[in-house]
């Protein structure tokens, strides 16, 4: 049988479909204006390019930001434990997630069987966050999916003594004034990002292997910059992205009349 789990975030839209203990493919999009639109878009994408129908999918799970806007999924499930089951699935060795999303950012810790254990939210500020890297590009002229590799090359990380997402885009704009290297400024918006996830981690005891997931896990200087104020090694997936809708998926299968 085959399962499918869609996850509409505030920035991208991803699904995923599974049969068994295979993940058949998994697709990313724009999320845009309308979450139903982009779910629908992103979920026929992934038909097309796995050669299957929709008849052919027996259940559907939904999360994210946009999670309710996706009618015809049979149901729908919070990030937190999609994230968890994705994460256990891809890896069962996992024991911790941190997830750094378009709007949020979570530390999730799971027991021996993949079930949450515990987790820590920011979802009140827009430090630490995608949406806070986005903003920071914007004002330093560089491609997003460029940050990471940019920041790497800093010697000197420049220090953002502010948390909040309005007045550090002040402090970044007053370093371009005074000419400081753009690498820096980048390094030390990621140090600064980095030490917001880090406070959630260690809030809910995070134990290692840590997966890392979401998005922002495929900017390496960010990776980077919350190993070092974790002071553990941080697994990131090629899938990294979609773990949310993978583990919509595992859902799908588990709430399955013939799985009961």
């Amino acid at each position: 049988m085959i399962y499918a789990g869609i996850d509409i975030g505030s920035i991208t839209a991803k699904a995923a479909l599974i049969k068994g203990d295979e993940i058949l493919g998994t697709h990313t999009i724009p999320t845009g204006f309308q979450h139903l639109q982009a779910g629908e878009k992103v979920f026929g994408t992934l038909l097309e390019k796995t050669n299957l129908s929709h008849s052919q999918v027996s259940g559907i799970v939904s999360t994210g930001y946009g999670r309710a806007s996706i009618k015809f999924a049979d149901t729908t499930m919070t990030e937190i434990l999609c994230h968890g089951v994705g994460a256990f699935f891809i890896n069962p060795d996992i024991r911790g997630i941190i997830d750094v999303g378009g709007q949020d950012s979570k530390a999730i810790l799971l027991d021996a069987d993949g079930r949450v254990d515990n987790f820590a939210m920011n979802d009140k500020c827009a430090a630490g966050t995608g949406r806070f890297l986005e903003v920071m590009a914007r004002a330093l002229d560089v491609e997003l999916d460029q940050m990471g590799a940019v920041g790497l090359t800093s010697g000197t990380p420049a220090k953002i003594s502010s948390i909040c997402t309005v007045f550090a885009e002040s402090e970044v704009i007053s370093m371009i004034a005074n000419q400081e290297k753009r690498e820096d400024i980048i390094a030390g918006i990621h140090d600064s990002a980095a030490a917001r996830v880090a406070g959630l981690a260690r809030k809910v005891k995070i134990r290692e292997p840590i997966m890392m997931t979401g998005g922002v896990a495929r900017n390496k200087g960010m990776v980077h910059a919350i190993q070092n104020h974790i002071n553990a090694d941080l697994i990131v997936s090629k899938i990294s992205q979609e773990t949310g809708a993978v583990g919509a998926a595992v859902l799908a299968s588990q709430l399955a009349p013939e799985a009961a």
